[in-house]
């Protein structure tokens, strides 16, 4: 089981700008739809569709997370189509969807979120440590640190999503 180790923050403005400059460098660009089968106690079971944006490729993984805060385990496998629309057909649920792109700012990859049925964007960063994630001094256009608060975790936003 592999360990999690990130930090996310609301971000306040897609960064065009930086993008434009060259000083953000994308490097993919992807359409996720995200369901999670089972949430309990810090414990949580999700698949996902994955598009990529600029090949067209799909594929799907089963993931699952054990823990809470900024570091949590993490098992994450390919499934086939398959499988997925099985158990998409089971759950009977809305998928979380976002759009996700990776790129690197400074030496560092950052995944941005931005959440079609929301009014959200969110900008994750993953590290190798504990120590090197609480000693990031995230610059201002990352937003607020909301690694700590539950209300923007996936999870919470997907459940919310299901009672509209």
């Amino acid at each position: 089981m592999g360990m999690e180790i990130e930090l996310k923050f609301l971000l306040p403005e897609y960064p065009e700008a930086l993008i434009d400059a060259g000083e953000l460098k994308v490097l993919t660009r992807h359409s996720i739809d995200q369901t999670y089968l089972a949430i309990e106690d810090g414990q949580e079971l999700r698949v996902r569709k994955v598009t990529d944006l600029d090949s067209g490729e799909v594929t799907y993984t089963h993931t699952f997370k054990d823990g809470k805060g900024i570091s949590r385990q993490e098992i994450e496998y390919g499934i086939s189509a398959g499988i997925y629309n099985q158990v998409i057909e089971i759950a009977k649920a809305i998928p979380l969807v976002k759009t996700r792109v990776t790129g690197v700012w400074n030496g560092i990859t950052v995944e941005i979120d931005i959440y079609t049925q929301l009014e959200l964007s969110v900008l994750e960063v993953e590290f190798d440590s504990l120590e090197e994630a609480e000693s990031f001094q995230a610059p201002e256009w990352f937003g607020k640190d909301i690694s700590e608060e539950r209300q923007y975790s996936n999870k919470t936003v997907w459940r919310e999503l299901q009672k509209k």
